[in-house]
């Protein structure tokens, strides 16, 4: 037994030694080839690796090694390089004295082995292998913008990513929140690629996943791994979040704005829910004095409900009811209290105040509120403050003091809530007058438009003591104009125009002098000045013209210069002895009297 083995075994020595001898390809041990790597695009520089003592780098031939079958590309003959026709005809040269071979523009076909070989003074080549690199583009990103439920028995789709023309194959990873996944039952990942016609791969990966309600903020992302010449990289995509639906297990109610409301406020109720997506909301509203349900109105698309102008009816409780349309169950939220605060029916008592000249008048002011009112009166034309309070106390009551009044009440603590009441003071008395000429300059036989306006309360009638043609304008409810169209005659120029204005509580009256001017031509008669007012029922005495003070002033310097002439005509038969009023005369009387 033990001779046998030994036969055996020294017949297989032999025979593997006949087979080195005999030279069979594939079987004689060869050296690992020398690594050469570059990138797409770029040139390979492929040495052959003989000494100069080895080799005669004057006859090499270069070989191209695809599918284990070699391709002569490249000759050398005496320093001097010649490429075969075929794929590498025009992209081949020799470099560093005919010691190199440099291939340029490297494309992924490029890479296999490529070998030189000697054949003088004795057969021997040098292996060479290429290896070809290409960094992929930055990786893409779907979303599954469909959403994935929490419910779901199956991991669904959440993203794909795509990393375009690398090589070789990138190896893609997916991440959780930075977190690596790894392939489990939960978790899937799928990949698969794409050569392109230029040999770059595109490679697809799709992660699925079965996800939880915890999942809805989780950031997806991928990383590509590539190799270069220089070094491992990567790259990665954006970061995604896919949409997760889960049932609602809480729902809850917000006002927008927070704090006071007032009447007029404009308020949001928002309802919410924990689940994606949310449930199908309404709202509902209790009477906060009977806790009786009121109305219920259903809110928008994103669970709003707006109440654009909030009134005192609008405050209760209320609540929010969420209906989770796919497993059917109701959740309501906690009741929120809605108060609105007010101030509504202002009143002013008495509403329709009036009194007589002289007197007194109280205005009382109310109001109801939630909170305790506080009141302030003003006057409507000025906007002045006159008392604060509810109550105003108007003494010794004037003309003047008839109008308008403005009731404020109003809350502090609640600011910019407030009401106003409006109410209209009536001052009873006689007539007031208007004038708008005291004095009218006039032609004869000329139509003249006398006017004249009154006031007071009760509304005055007017009428005039001449006659003519009469219309009136209302100017308010208190004032009237009377317009007298009249002919000017002698009568009417001695006697002048009076107007009479009476009411239940008195008359007045007001004279209009007419003076007759021959010199003025083209006088407007019916103007009127709307600015001269009285309230006088006194005769105005009448003024001379403005033209008769020249004359005067004329008349005046005429008397002077007549008894300057004759002064100095006296003085003149004075000196001539002409007048008897001399001394001589005075000696001759002085005789006749003593005699």
């Amino acid at each position: 037994m033990v001779l046998s083995r030994l036969i055996c075994a020294f017949l297989l020595v032999a025979c593997c030694c006949c087979r080195r001898a005999a030279g069979v390809p594939g079987e004689a041990e060869q050296p690992e080839p020398e690594l050469v790597e570059v990138e797409v695009g770029s040139t390979a520089l492929l040495k052959c690796g003989f000494s100069h003592s080895q080799g005669n780098f004057s006859h090499i031939d270069w070989f191209s090694v695809h599918k284990e079958k070699p391709a002569l590309i490249f000759r050398v003959r005496q320093g001097q390089g010649q490429s075969e026709p075929g794929e590498y005809q025009h992209r081949l040269s020799l470099q560093d004295k005919g010691t190199t071979l440099a291939l340029t523009h490297v494309t992924p076909h490029d890479e296999r082995i490529f070998l030189c070989r000697d054949k003088r003074p004795r057969s021997q080549e040098h292996r060479i292998q290429l290896r070809v690199y290409k960094a992929p583009e930055e990786p893409s990103i779907q979303l599954n913008t469909l959403g994935i439920s929490v419910s779901s028995r199956e991991p669904e789709e959440v993203a794909t990513c795509v990393g375009r023309n690398g090589y070789p194959i990138p190896q893609v990873i997916w991440y959780k929140n930075r977190q690596p996944l790894k392939e489990e039952n939960r978790i899937h990942i799928q990949s698969s690629q794409i050569v392109e016609s230029s040999g770059l791969y595109t490679l697809r990966s799709v992660l699925k996943a079965q996800l939880l309600k915890e999942d809805k903020d989780a950031q997806f992302y991928c990383e590509l791994n590539y190799r270069l010449p220089s070094g491992n990289h990567m790259k990665e995509s954006r970061e995604v979040t896919v949409p997760v639906f889960y049932p609602a297990e809480k729902v809850w109610l917000e006002v927008e704005p927070v704090g006071i409301l007032k009447e007029g406020d404009r308020v949001e109720i928002r309802c919410l829910a924990d689940g994606n997506p949310p449930p199908h909301f309404s709202v509902s509203k209790q009477n906060l004095s009977t806790m009786v349900v009121e109305e219920e109105k259903t809110t928008d698309d994103n669970g709003i409900l707006v109440l654009e102008a909030v009134q005192k009816k609008h405050s209760g409780l209320y609540q929010c009811h969420g209906l989770d349309l796919e497993t059917l169950v109701s959740l309501q939220s906690d009741p929120q209290e809605l108060l609105v605060n007010y101030v509504s029916d202002v009143r002013v008592s008495p509403a329709a105040p009036e009194s007589q000249e002289g007197s007194n008048l109280t205005l009382t002011c109310e109001a109801e509120s939630n909170q305790v009112p506080e009141f302030q009166w003003l006057r409507e034309k000025t906007g002045k403050v006159l008392e604060k309070g509810p109550v105003l106390q108007l003494h010794n009551l004037k003309r003047e003091a008839g109008g308008s009044y403005r009731c404020m009440a109003s809350v502090s603590s609640v600011p910019g809530l407030n009401r106003t009441q409006l109410v209209n003071v009536t001052i009873l008395g006689p007539p007031w007058m208007a004038l708008k000429e005291r004095k009218m300059w006039v032609q004869e036989n000329a139509m003249l438009n006398l006017s004249c306006e009154a006031s007071g309360n009760p509304r005055p009638t007017i009428s005039w003591n001449v006659k003519g043609m009469a219309s009136e304008q209302d100017q308010d409810p208190q004032s009237v104009l009377s317009i007298l169209n009249v002919l000017v005659t002698p009568e009417l120029l001695e006697t002048g125009a009076e107007c009479m204005a009476s009411n239940s509580l008195g008359k007045n009256t007001t004279i209009i002098f007419l003076e007759l001017d021959s010199n003025r031509t083209g006088l407007n008669t019916s103007t009127v000045n709307p600015h001269a007012r009285a309230n006088s029922t006194s005769t105005e005495k009448k003024l001379p013209k403005p033209e008769s003070k020249g004359v005067v002033i004329v008349a005046v310097t005429v008397c002077v210069l007549v008894l300057a002439v004759l002064g100095a005509l006296l003085y003149f038969f004075y000196k001539k002895g002409k007048l008897p009023c001399g001394r001589s005369g005075k000696q001759e009387m002085e005789r006749n009297t003593s005699i």
